[in-house]
């Protein structure tokens, strides 16, 4: 199958090539970036020589979509907006990894991205692509909003314990920590050596445009309206999130007990890991790889609950979950082109 990135210049899109290129079932025909149009994509990512040498071309639409059968967009959020449903309109399905069709209310768009959504008609039509827990939904998709980083991280630990009404709905603190490849590539003073090394800062509190996307889908889950408190923190490392949740339990209920209802929830992918009971994940190792690893612990003295969700921001956090989307639309196997351990050191 002929598949296209358009935002291929940025971190999601590299990883797309990284992870496309290893699929037994595409072939992957083209590359755009507005920006770089023009460009050998090894001229920006010199690792790339003797791997996949192609040159960077301009958006045509017409062109486009007669080039390939599937689309990625990786480009930043307010451009897929304008622009993907002239390919689905043409029946080439898309995978959106910035957050343009996460939302299903447009005024909601419009406050936490500061922009018109132009093709509001199509929020309702788009599934949201929690791959692990929407697969059959996503299988018949043309429109996927693949769901944010902090979203992916904190909604695999949280949706089978709302679903399952285990913990309150209104003690729901996340505590977010992201390597500094989330913030992409483009230059900024957030984001140089001298800002970022030897330093944890905390940003967007209250304000991140994730936290919209969480208490939609978690509100669809619980029946009952939710809302989280998210804070997020830029940490001195080039990949990773890990997210440290914090509820009450609505019952009495053991550690073991939900490992279990955890393993229970997840026994169809391969892609959520359990941690037994004592043992809690590291960003470390999840590096590389399409995993998310889970590890809980209930304190019985306060009646409190601990998460710790982990998942590779770049791989689990955008591209790899936008190829797990795409196996399960074209009804591959799920984890197609996605079998990689994690890298460690």
């Amino acid at each position: 199958m002929r598949v296209g990135i358009i935002g291929a210049n940025g971190y999601s899109g590299i990883e797309l090539i990284r992870l496309l290129h290893e699929h037994p079932h595409v072939t992957l025909n083209l590359i755009v970036s507005h920006s770089t149009s023009g460009t050998p994509i090894t001229e920006l990512y010199p690792h790339l020589q003797a791997i996949y040498e192609e040159q960077l071309e301009a958006l045509d639409v017409d062109k486009v979509a007669s080039q390939v059968d599937f689309l990625f967009f990786a480009t930043p959020a307010r451009v897929s907006k304008d622009w993907l449903p002239s390919f689905t309109q043409k029946g080439i399905p898309c995978i959106d990894i910035s957050g343009d069709f996460r939302l299903n209310n447009p005024d909601v768009y419009k406050q936490w991205y500061q922009a018109e959504h132009t093709n509001a008609e199509y929020l309702s039509e788009a599934v949201y692509g929690l791959a692990d827990v929407y697969p059959e939904a996503i299988k018949h998709a043309q429109v996927i909003a693949n769901p944010g980083c902090y979203a992916t991280a904190a909604l695999l630990a949280l949706i089978p314990l709302v679903e399952k009404k285990l913990i309150s709905t209104k003690s729901i603190i996340i505590d977010g920590k992201s390597g500094v490849s989330g913030a992409g590539r483009k230059p900024s003073l957030t984001t140089l050596f001298g800002e970022v090394n030897e330093n944890v800062k905390a940003y967007r509190l209250g304000k991140h445009q994730h936290i919209p996307e969480m208490e939609q889908i978690l509100t669809e889950v619980s029946g009952d309206t939710v809302q989280v408190t998210f804070s997020t923190h830029l940490i001195p490392m080039t990949r990773g999130i890990m997210c440290t949740i914090y509820a009450d339990l609505q019952e009495t209920i053991t550690t073991d007990d939900l490992i279990h209802a955890y393993d229970m929830y997840y026994d169809h992918t391969p892609f959520i890991r359990v941690r037994p009971e004592g043992s809690l994940p590291s960003t470390k190792e999840v590096y590389g790889s399409n995993y998310c690893d889970l590890g809980v612990t209930v304190d019985k003295r306060t009646g409190k609950l601990t998460i710790v969700s982990v998942i590779d921001n770049v791989v689990k956090g955008a591209s790899g979950q936008a190829v797990q989307n795409m196996n399960l639309v074209n009804g591959w196997d799920i984890d197609e082109g996605l079998k990689y351990s994690p890298v460690y050191p």
